[in-house]
């Protein structure tokens, strides 16, 4: 007998009840029955939460409570809404963007953040479509993961710790102002370079043919001189040896370097954050070498124009143009 997949009935709950009190196994209730061993593990699980054995009445009544439940939330009851979260979490947006991008158009449609997860990490969403899978991290479960330790400590030429940075850099208050790593992919030592502009949170990614210093400092050079001297300000690195001629960069470009603390990437926390944003595209088993110069820049773009909650939901590339016309502004006056 094959099994079924429909939901239990009063009835398989009433069978189920006596033949687990006659000492049966989940195996073999479940061959009597149709179904999983795994399917009736759970029903006596549930049916027996809150008392010392299985009851079938209460069993049955708690099933359909749960299924009375579920039209509760939002994305439930309003299929458009729903369509909508789900096009622009394929599109790599967190629930946080959606609901303020919803929010800064002035949209019809309204949802907070909480209300989207709560959806998706109910046994409901986790039937219907692999809502889990488009969330920015994935995860089947909410909650913090473990964190790694970063590089040890180098000591460079002109080396300047992140301590003696200006706090105008830290409080993001003006245009030009970089962080910049690399991200490193398993197939054949490939490697992104990967700048970040602090105000706007516009991000900056060119493949690097290796990870040596010269490469890095010419890339670097060569993307951030297309920029007004103005925009040039300061660049914040970790201890990488890939970042042992940031004296070269300063001198092209008229920049002042900054590292941070052995063990501390978290101080360059804007470019780590842009970083894990782009893995959920990128991950590290991607071959890049197998891509194109116009798919990966359709994927920083795609960065670029996604809303952030710390922009006011403006997009990167919105921000980053209603500053360059600010600044331009004030130098005309």
């Amino acid at each position: 007998m094959g099994c079924e997949y429909s939901q239990l009935g009063f009835e398989e709950r009433v069978l189920i009840g006596h033949l687990h009190a006659d000492g049966l196994s989940n195996q073999k209730i479940g061959a009597r029955l149709g179904r999983s061993p795994s399917t009736i593990g759970r029903e006596l699980h549930r049916g027996a939460k809150r008392q010392e054995s299985y009851d079938p009445a209460c069993a049955d009544r708690r099933a359909k409570q749960r299924r009375l439940a579920i039209p509760r939330f939002k994305l439930v009851r309003q299929a458009d809404l729903r369509d909508h979260v789900w096009q622009r979490l394929a599109m790599g947006q967190s629930p946080e963007q959606i609901s303020g991008r919803l929010t800064l158009d002035a949209s019809t449609m309204q949802i907070s953040p909480e209300s989207i997860y709560r959806f998706i990490y109910h046994r409901a969403a986790k039937k219907d479509r692999s809502w889990c899978s488009l969330l920015p991290q994935a995860k089947v479960r909410r909650g913090r993961r473990k964190k790694r330790g970063g590089a040890t400590m180098k000591s460079f030429i002109d080396y300047v710790s992140i301590e003696q940075r200006p706090e105008a850099v830290a409080a993001r208050e003006t245009l030009g102002h970089f962080e910049a790593d690399l991200m490193a992919f398993r197939q054949n030592s490939q490697f992104i370079l990967v700048a970040h502009e602090r105000l706007s949170r516009k991000a900056f990614v060119h493949r690097q043919p290796n990870k040596t210093a010269l490469a890095v400092r010419a890339r670097l050079t060569k993307t951030l001189r297309k920029l007004p001297k103005i925009m040039r300000k300061t660049i914040t690195y970790d201890n990488g040896p890939e970042f042992a001629l940031h004296h070269k960069i300063n001198a092209s470009l008229g920049t002042q370097s900054y590292f941070c603390h052995t063990r501390s990437p978290w101080e360059k926390g804007g470019v780590e954050n842009t970083i894990g944003r782009l893995r959920r595209r990128l991950p590290r088993h991607t071959d890049v070498k197998a891509m194109s110069h116009q798919a990966i820049a359709k994927l920083v773009d795609q960065h670029n124009q996604t809303p952030r909650k710390c922009l006011g939901y403006l997009t990167p590339n919105e921000a980053f143009d209603k500053h360059i016309k600010g600044s331009t502004v004030a130098l005309q006056t």
